[in-house]
């Protein structure tokens, strides 16, 4: 049995990944979702990885997978405990000093001139559940407050030693294909593994992305 730590992105919560987390378990395996500080506007990016430590309690070694602006994150986590893997879900990659409102310049992405969230962010998820997602999302964050993490540059000096992989969605709208393989290439060296889906692809491929977060698992 493995445990997946499974970070959200900016503005959403741990509700974001309910069908994951029950895929991943009907599978033997155990979860842990969490939702980040992103209400407290004094919460840093390490106060962001420790709510990831916290959760996870004694549990581990943790396969963290850390979704869009969780790209920031999870790294982090990797320096706070025990993890076997890292899985970078079509996600930022930052890299040292860098703030996560200077990356989006300095990594060389260019906005996909979409305004609707739903075309942008839910166009392959059904109607009904984007609601609802967005919804609860919403009422969470209706206080949201992230200048202070947004602006601190990321602390670490070089990437964590923990396999990493960067599991790419060929129907994401906001990180396009061809973004995140340059991305990914120049930042990280990686090629990243590809599947079918767009940017919340945890609520329109659950079963499908559990199948790959499956493959993600340490051999040996």
């Amino acid at each position: 049995m493995t445990t997946f730590a499974l970070i959200h992105g900016g503005g959403a919560s741990a509700f974001d990944w309910h069908l994951v987390e029950k895929e991943l378990r009907e599978r033997g395996h155990d979860t842990v979702a969490m939702d980040l500080p992103m209400s407290d506007p004094k919460a840093t990016l390490w106060d962001y990885a420790d709510a990831v430590v916290q959760a996870a309690g004694e549990r581990g070694p943790l396969v963290v997978v850390a979704h869009s602006w969780g790209g920031f994150v999870g790294p982090l986590v990797c320096a706070r405990t025990n993890v076997s893997a890292l899985v970078l879900l079509t996600a930022m990659i930052p890299t040292p000093g860098e703030t996560p409102a200077a990356w989006w310049e300095q990594s060389g992405w260019h906005a996909p001139g979409i305004e609707d969230e739903y075309e942008l962010y839910f166009h392959d998820v059904p109607r009904d559940l984007a609601d609802q997602v967005l919804t609860h999302d919403r009422a969470l964050r209706a206080d949201l407050d992230m200048d202070l993490a947004c602006s601190e540059p990321w602390p670490l000096t070089a990437w964590p030693d923990v396999p990493t992989q960067y599991l790419l969605c060929r129907d994401d709208r906001l990180f396009t294909p061809e973004f995140v393989r340059r991305h990914a290439k120049e930042r990280l060296g990686l090629v990243p593994d590809e599947m079918p889906g767009g940017h919340m692809v945890m609520l329109s491929r659950p079963s499908e992305l559990a199948d790959h977060l499956l493959r993600a698992l340490p051999t040996g």
